[in-house]
């Protein structure tokens, strides 16, 4: 029902070749990919990178796929006020593995640039609690995000 209101005022807008909306898992989860990235307010090259990478690998998409799923992601959590739209989304569609999973792709994305920034930091722990993976399993994704980057905790920063 809420789908088919949100389908009419798309289309009332005109929007109706828009991009898939925040309530769509994928759209939900690129969205706080690109919240991580830009939390410290840079977005440089290697995150970018990370970011498609991360996009290929996980969601099976390439080329004009990618580019809409990116796009909707980006636009999304442009017009995003909180956290919890995409966390809830995400929420319904993933398994509690999956979620963990989900944290040490984040973590990956915090590193992409070499280090970690405090903001980046408190993203991460804040999406981990919204999504309900524990404080220890978000610690553990995060080291083994720091092993995959190469990193140590002196390297990247500590805050956790």
């Amino acid at each position: 029902m809420l789908d088919q209101l949100r389908t009419f005022l798309r289309d009332l807008r005109g929007d109706a070749e828009a991009a898939p909306d925040a309530g769509n898992a994928d759209v939900a989860a690129v969205a706080l990919f690109f919240h991580v990235i830009g939390a410290d307010g840079v977005i440089d090259r290697e995150e970018t990178e990370m970011l498609r990478s991360v996009i290929a690998e996980e969601y099976g998409v390439n080329g004009a796929e990618m580019q809409r799923l990116v796009e909707a992601g980006e636009k999304a959590d442009r017009e995003a006020v909180d956290l919890y739209a995409f966390t809830s989304v995400l929420n319904r569609s993933l398994e509690p593995e999956a979620k963990t999973h989900f944290i040490e792709l984040l973590w990956n994305l915090a590193y992409a640039d070499g280090h970690r920034h405090e903001l980046e930091d408190h993203v991460v722990w804040r999406i981990a609690d919204l999504m309900g993976v524990s404080g220890r399993e978000r610690v553990l994704a995060r080291q083994r995000a720091l092993a995959s980057a190469g990193l140590d905790d002196g390297e990247a920063g500590d805050a956790d």
